[in-house]
């Protein structure tokens, strides 16, 4: 890698670990400017095929239920000084938007998502490895609180959905993807000491 080669800086952990809150801090430590910000989440695939009521009851925690291989195109072509066309999915309807957003490459590429170390196609492409490690239930907590407020979801529909799909997936792809990580980071986003060291490390490369 030289300096004018992005760095592609992966962000993982399980539902409601604090991705974001870590992914925030990382770009304001940098500086908005000289990051791109991908989400794994952005990649859905699209069920408008299917009736609303078949949607609801898919796995979304399996690695199957996204388009990884138009990610990791997306990658290539940022890479080699392209541009690219991120989708937009609608978490509320299960279905991807007929538009896109449009963006070019930066110095940093932040790729973020429950199961991007779990691919190893896109793990190869990932130079830096941050996985976020929180405890189950505040987990759990989290994920009630953005799934009904951001996502129209009800409680029992949470739980439900928890249960059958998200704690199985997390014990089957994202816990043992951890071991593929180059940074482990406790408590997420109140690690300020790891949070630290990451971007010392961002600042070396630019």
């Amino acid at each position: 890698m030289t300096k004018d080669t992005p760095l592609i800086l992966g962000v993982a952990g399980g539902s409601g670990s604090g991705k974001t809150t870590v992914v925030n801090k990382i770009v304001e430590g940098i500086g908005r400017e000289k990051v791109l910000i991908i989400e794994h989440d952005s990649y859905y695939r699209d069920l408008s095929h299917l009736p609303f009521s078949e949607r609801k009851k898919q796995n979304f925690d399996h690695p199957t239920s996204l388009e990884t291989e138009l990610m990791i195109r997306h990658l290539d072509a940022l890479v080699n000084g392209y541009k690219i066309d991120i989708p937009v999915y609608d978490f509320v309807e299960h279905t991807r938007s007929a538009n896109t957003i449009t963006a070019f490459p930066k110095k940093i590429i932040l790729v973020d998502g429950i199961l991007i170390f779990s691919e190893p196609k896109l793990r190869k492409r990932i130079d830096i490895k941050i996985f976020v490690d929180t405890d189950d239930d505040v987990r759990l907590i989290r994920r009630l609180k953005r799934d009904i407020t951001e996502r129209g979801r009800d409680f029992d529909g949470v739980l439900d959905q928890y249960e059958k799909y998200v704690r199985p997936m997390h014990l089957e792809f994202v816990e043992p993807s951890k071991r593929y990580s180059d940074i482990i980071i406790p408590r997420g986003g109140e690690n300020n000491v790891a949070l630290e060291m990451v971007i010392a490390r961002i600042e070396g490369h630019l």
